[in-house]
């Protein structure tokens, strides 16, 4: 799996998954890769640090014997396991946000901006919607004054998330 920073032209900065560099050439070539934040299909690699995995590190034993050379930085021995468990809350925050938005909004899937346009002009009952929206459709409606987020992950139209 790569992790690659990724950036649209108007500076949103993001990460995407591929299987390889290969992959996300193909996904870009058919403007598959978008900005999650203004559905951009301009995106460009930006350069990142290296993903190192530490995990077979040694910690140094309580007498010092066997300790590793500085490396410049004074790095807690568990600040690796701090920050995987800054992080694990985090995605479990993530996770409980995307299950209370599927649990309370109704799927219209494909029929998005048409039910958008509905609700904004009173020719439907208001309340939340989820569904799927082109670019396109998602530029028309903000142009309309109707407000909409992408949320970028294939869940958005399944009725529940694992």
């Amino acid at each position: 799996m790569k992790v690659l920073d990724l950036q649209c032209p108007h500076g949103h900065r993001f990460e995407g998954w591929f299987a390889s560099v290969d992959e996300f050439e193909s996904q870009l070539s058919r403007k598959l890769v978008e900005c999650p934040v203004c559905a951009a299909t301009a995106v460009s690699r930006v350069p990142s640090a290296p993903r190192l995995n530490l995990s077979g590190a040694t910690r140094p034993d309580e007498s010092g014997a066997g300790r590793r050379p500085s490396t410049g930085g004074d790095v807690q021995a568990d600040a690796p396991a701090a920050q995987r468990e800054r992080m694990r809350e985090i995605e479990a925050r993530a996770m409980r946000a995307l299950r209370e938005l599927v649990q309370n909004t109704e799927n219209v899937g494909d029929r998005f901006a048409e039910e958008a346009r509905r609700i904004h002009y009173n020719e439907a009952p208001a309340r939340n919607i989820r569904g799927v929206a082109t670019p396109d459709d998602a530029r028309s409606l903000a142009e309309e004054g109707i407000d909409v987020m992408a949320v970028p992950g294939a869940w958005a139209s399944k009725e529940s998330l694992q």
